[in-house]
């Protein structure tokens, strides 16, 4: 049985790493474009770029708790109520897209903690606004994507980000330089491709719903009712603390950039380069944790919990198997990565610092994220949250600060890249032994 499930988590996981893969390259074909065009175009664009990807991966984290539901309902065999909870889903994007629509058409409060320049603080709201178009569109296709997680079937999800990204590089060209006529749009043109690209991903889902096979069964487009209160809240209860992880941990990120602005631009430019390797290196744990949870969900939804218990220790050994490597060669081929990073010797210097921490703490952000995601698929997601709350806030954050700003022998940016490995130590061991208590008692 441990075979069987190791070798289903693989199936699942490799077209969500793809599918991961390419959906970054959306703003790395923004930040190429904005750099060849203009520096306030390219400030707006990173800026508003953070704000947008908090609000979103924060509303999109409650949305996703249609995963663990659906699954249990997989696996209960109640695949007549699975189209019910999709349309439940869709719902609550709706309703999470008000709030959010409005986050994004009125960011002063968010604006006012940055001293941006006129001319910036202008197109970074233009930006937005044009984002805040595409963001329920966003969030009714992360109902989509949750759903095909919890029955199995990644592929479509990367089939659609791959036909996404390569329209969005054709069109955002276009509209940022202006190109095929008409006045070059910059940043705004950038936010106008991004919504639309929303709008486009989710009419291919709709599409997928209704001309799948594998999907017929499920009558997605039968049944329809409005908003019921018991499973909106069903949903809330669990999407709720699983939207707050996903703001812990980007919020985390984002402060920490904003503490090592204070270093220098070498440093500062050293550690957004390892900051990114992080998150292309996140999109593997992430895919396999998102590969587990359907597998423990169905599972767990059978009452099958020998099989949830092996699907649970299977996802982390997978992940464990891989991480390791992964982190030695992260480790062997840091020269290589910063050279290909940056031509400047002090940035290359500060990359070769950091890189160590990012090659280390592989195993350890690899356990916690698929254990995270194996506890959704108990639907246990409170105690998980605040378990982030401690490691990504309290260890990684302030205890990240006090090691580069106030200990006996400051690290500077050292002190936040140690401070989240011992985060993610800590989450590891505190989730790791969470889930094994879930498997070993079959609580649900």
């Amino acid at each position: 049985m441990f075979v069987q499930q190791s070798r289903l988590i693989a199936g699942y996981a490799w077209p969500m790493l793809i599918a991961h893969l390419v959906s970054m390259g959306m703003p790395v074909i923004d930040t190429v474009l904005l750099g060849h065009f203009a520096t306030e175009d390219l400030a707006a664009v990173a800026v508003g770029g953070g704000i947008y990807i908090t609000v979103l991966l924060a509303l999109s984290g409650i949305v996703q708790a249609v995963s663990p539901i659906a699954a249990h309902l997989k696996g209960a065999g109640r695949d007549g109520d699975l189209a019910g909870v999709l349309h439940q889903g869709f719902w609550l994007a709706l309703i999470l897209s008000l709030p959010g629509v409005l986050c994004l058409s009125h960011p002063d409060f968010l604006l006012e903690l940055s001293s941006l320049e006129p001319a910036v603080d202008l197109k970074t709201r233009s930006y937005l606004a044009a984002l805040a178009w595409g963001l329920p569109a966003a969030l009714l296709y992360r109902a989509f994507y949750a759903f095909c997680i919890a029955v199995g079937q990644p592929r479509p999800l990367m089939t659609v980000s791959l036909l996404c990204t390569l329209i969005h590089g054709l069109l955002a060209s276009g509209l940022v330089s202006g190109r095929w006529g008409g006045t070059p749009l910059g940043v705004l043109g950038c936010g106008i491709s991004n919504a639309l690209i929303g709008w486009l991903a989710l009419a291919a889902g709709a599409v997928y719903m209704r001309v799948s096979a594998s999907l017929e069964s499920y009558g997605l487009y039968r049944g329809w009712r409005g908003p019921r209160k018991e499973t909106q809240l069903a949903l809330l209860r669990l999407g709720l603390p699983m939207g707050f992880s996903g703001f812990i941990e980007i919020s985390a990120f984002t402060f920490v950039a904003l503490f090592v602005a204070r270093l220098g631009t070498e440093v500062v430019a050293g550690h957004r380069v390892v900051a990114n390797l992080a998150g292309v290196c996140y999109m593997l744990p992430l895919s396999l944790g998102l590969a587990t949870l359907p597998c423990v969900g169905q599972a767990a939804g059978a009452r099958d919990w020998a099989r949830a218990r092996v699907a649970a220790l299977a996802g982390l050994a997978v992940a464990s198997a891989i991480s390791v490597p992964f982190g030695a060669a992260l480790w062997f081929g840091r020269t290589a990565l910063t050279n290909a990073y940056s031509g400047d010797p002090a940035v290359r210097g500060v990359c070769l610092s950091l890189i160590v921490y990012l090659a280390a703490n592989q195993v350890f952000d690899a356990v916690q994220t698929v254990a995270a995601h194996a506890l959704r698929g108990y639907k246990i997601t409170f105690v998980p949250m605040l378990a982030h709350v401690t490691a990504f806030w309290g260890v990684g954050l302030l205890g990240g600060w006090w090691l580069a700003f106030r200990a006996p022998e400051p690290m500077g940016a050292a002190g936040f890249w140690l401070a989240q490995t011992l985060s993610l130590a800590f989450a590891a061991v505190f989730l790791g032994a969470m889930l094994w208590r879930a498997a070993r008692s079959g609580d649900a």
